[in-house]
């Protein structure tokens, strides 16, 4: 496969997966504001900072209320990880390599693009079914992909970037919402404690297994869920395995092995989370930990790159630093 074929898979997936994540952030936050007790001041500056655009934000905007977060989220033409400009760059990247995709997913991509596009030009108002539409929509992409194309190269690259980014984006969730987002120390435990982990759960889609497995809503065992379980589809280590999975389905590598950089770094990330347990976590500090994490991703990022696609001469499409192939 061309390195540029590969690239462009790649990085179509990551920008379909960031769209939904930013829906899903942006829809939860705004239940919790309305669940939280009366007098806390509203939070939706750490939703920039979960996108990791929070320079770029305060330099355009002038104070972080709803408004203004929602529309950079969303439609901001100039902010390169809004849903609007994510699906766009997915659509590109689908559009140049559309010789190997199905007609499935190509439909389905062009699909939400043009909606998003016709809602941001229609109204200023953002609206729930705007963003679980967005939602459904990866979700169909991600369906048509597996559904439609032969689990060949193409298909794995694709895997690879949308795991990878939902990856990074679960690590910081719970980063920002553990570093940031409770008012004072003395909410530990309490009520709007508890609100504040329900959120971050739903906010990937992960309450209802949570429940299933551990019941009451704490922070060790949410943290434990989110990074280190092994079955639940978005948790950090599940994520990690299977894209690791496809990496070795790539190069032929025989399993816990490694012939390149990628490959020995992502086995380094899956391997760690194997054999760690949320105890240790947390003794070490949650925040650092999820810091560590988030390099090793970042490397991981780069070292793909490296070993498989072809030099970039522009970057700055994405917080990652993507291109368009």
């Amino acid at each position: 496969m061309l390195s540029r074929v590969a690239e462009s898979v790649y990085w179509m997936s990551r920008y379909i997966e960031r769209a939904e994540n930013v829906a899903r952030f942006v829809e939860v936050n705004e239940h919790l504001m309305l669940d939280l007790p009366p007098g806390l001041p509203p939070q939706w500056g750490p939703l920039v900072e979960i996108t990791g655009d929070a320079e770029a934000f305060n330099k355009a905007y002038s104070a972080a209320d709803q408004e203004e977060v929602c529309w950079f989220l969303t439609f901001d033409p100039n902010n390169p990880n809004s849903i609007i400009s994510s699906l766009r760059s997915a659509r590109e990247n689908a559009r140049s390599v559309r010789e190997i995709l199905s007609s499935a997913v190509w439909g389905e991509i062009n699909e939400a693009y043009l909606y998003v596009e016709s809602q941001a030009n229609a109204s200023n108002e953002l609206s729930y079914d705007f963003l679980r539409h967005v939602v459904r929509a990866s979700h169909s992409v991600e369906g048509a992909t597996n559904a439609t194309l032969s689990h060949s190269e193409a298909w794995h690259f694709s895997r690879i970037g949308r795991l990878l980014e939902r990856a990074d984006k679960t690590t910081r969730i719970v980063d920002i919402r553990y570093f940031m987002l409770l008012p004072t120390p003395a909410d530990v435990g309490s009520p709007t404690d508890d609100l504040h982990w329900t959120a971050v759960l739903q906010s990937v889609s992960a309450l209802e297994m949570y429940r299933q497995r551990h019941g009451m809503v704490r922070l060790d065992k949410t943290a434990e869920f989110l990074i280190l379980d092994p079955e639940f589809p978005r948790s950090v280590r599940n994520c990690l395995r299977r894209a690791d999975e496809s990496l070795h389905a790539i190069t032929g590598t025989r399993p816990g092995t490694f012939r390149n950089l990628a490959e020995r770094r992502l086995g380094r990330l899956v391997s760690s989370l194997d054999y760690t347990a949320v105890d240790e976590v947390i003794i070490e500090g949650l925040h650092e930990f999820l810091d560590q994490l988030q390099v090793g991703l970042n490397q991981t990022s780069e070292a793909l790159q490296s070993s498989f696609f072809a030099p970039r001469v522009t970057s700055g499409a994405g917080s990652a630093g993507t291109a368009l192939t």
